[in-house]
């Protein structure tokens, strides 16, 4: 087992970083890459961890380390049952972790794909139940305050579907909390985030709960169809159907599908943000008279992840 101070571009299995010992990789994005891990001693000893590690590249960027460091700063304020956990800010030489709760399992962009390779519709229950959790994570991190008691103002902005998380065991969870938030907040104009999910208002550079709202209703509409409400050839059209709000109705994809979730769809991509829900809560209340509870349920959910999705350890 390798200990040194230096760690490759690529963790190899075996690895030490700290008091951890890398088991695999489970995948990179374009700031950090994450990393199956096992705990070697402590209150955790034996426990399996996924690792957020800084791209290498990324590790003598300032700024970079800056939005970070945001993220550890605002994942450790937040204890929710369905928002990934944060356990621990380490550092290695020039290399800097966060260790976080593992969720074995798959994101929802992976089971969407799988879907609609498969052309299988989720189970609408499905989309609810999941929708409906995951809003309420939003309404407490929306309302989240810091140990003085002052509101921390936190805002996701990079709500989707591959953040979205489902267990083996059905458990929902909502990651990479805060990262795309403090992007946004910075001091360039330009405007960064998952295209497809940005609301109008945050294509202006207005960022407050609604963003995330929106974005949820963009992935809600995407589990119920297979399809992104809003598209384009280019990012220029796909901000241009955003701003006219120019989608095509749930009810003329699915004619099964109740009226009122397509009702509950148009009032959350209504043009002024004051005609949609006013929070969080609000639009997973409007969600639950729609809710089977007896189908859409976690064990329903981990089923979906096995026989969906191949999940490798």
């Amino acid at each position: 087992m390798s200990s040194g101070k230096i760690l490759p571009e690529r963790v190899p299995k075996g690895t030490r970083m700290g008091n951890y010992e890398i088991l695999g990789l489970l995948g990179h994005g374009g700031m950090a890459e994450v990393y199956r891990a096992r705990a070697l001693s402590g209150a955790r000893e034996g426990q399996e961890l996924a690792i957020k590690r800084l791209l290498p590249e990324l590790e003598s960027d300032f700024t970079q380390l800056t939005f970070f460091a945001g993220e550890a700063d605002l994942a450790r304020f937040l204890d929710h049952p369905n928002i990934v956990k944060l356990y621990e800010v380490g550092s290695l030489g020039e290399s800097f972790f966060l260790v976080m709760e593992l969720v074995d399992g798959c994101d929802v962009g992976q089971i969407l794909k799988a879907c609609r390779m498969l052309n299988i519709h989720w189970p609408v229950d499905f989309a609810i139940c999941l929708v409906r959790e995951l809003l309420l994570a939003l309404d407490y991190a929306h309302n989240a305050c810091g140990p003085t008691g002052k509101p921390l103002g936190i805002v996701h902005c990079d709500v989707s579907p591959s953040n979205f998380f489902v267990s083996r065991t059905g458990d929902l969870k909502l990651g990479d909390f805060g990262v795309a938030r403090v992007l946004l907040d910075g001091a360039s104009n330009e405007i960064l985030g998952k295209p497809f999910y940005l609301s109008p208002e945050a294509l202006r550079g207005q960022i407050s709960p609604s963003v995330d709202l929106w974005a949820m209703t963009v992935a809600f509409y995407q589990l119920l169809t297979l399809r992104r409400p809003f598209g384009g050839k280019d990012t220029k059209q796909v901000f241009q159907a955003i701003r006219n709000i120019r989608y095509e109705g749930i009810c003329s994809i699915r004619p099964e599908l109740p009226k009122a979730l397509s009702d509950i769809i148009d009032k959350a991509f209504s043009a002024q943000v004051e005609n949609r829900f006013a929070s969080a809560k609000e639009y997973a209340q409007a969600l639950t008279p729609h809710l089977n509870t007896h189908v859409g349920t976690h064990l329903g959910l981990a089923s979906m992840v096995d026989n969906l999705v191949l999940v490798k350890r």
